[in-house]
């Protein structure tokens, strides 16, 4: 099936397209895993047990979860002003 054809079937949404898409091979962008170790100070390790046990999830998951919350609210501060951020009042 052509891209096109399969655009145009999901977009009318009369037919599921499951049956259309190879699973097997299908992945995510920018979702590959990297391995690290990272050493932190025993009472961060054990704040992080305890907030991870607060809520339910592993310490992996919560580390995950603050970093990426961390780098989004970074990337947003950082970004370039725009055209009206940018000018002068003199304008």
């Amino acid at each position: 099936m052509k891209a096109e054809d399969l655009d145009k079937k999901f977009d009318e949404g009369a037919e599921d397209i499951i049956d259309d898409l190879d699973l097997k091979t299908a992945w995510r962008a920018n979702q590959e895993s990297k391995r690290i170790n990272v050493d932190f100070p025993a009472w961060v390790v054990e704040s992080l047990d305890r907030e991870s046990a607060r809520i339910g999830v592993t310490r992996q998951s919560i580390i995950k979860v603050w970093l990426v919350e961390r780098l989004r609210a970074e990337s947003v501060n950082t970004l370039p002003p725009t055209e009206t951020t940018s000018r002068s009042s003199s304008d």
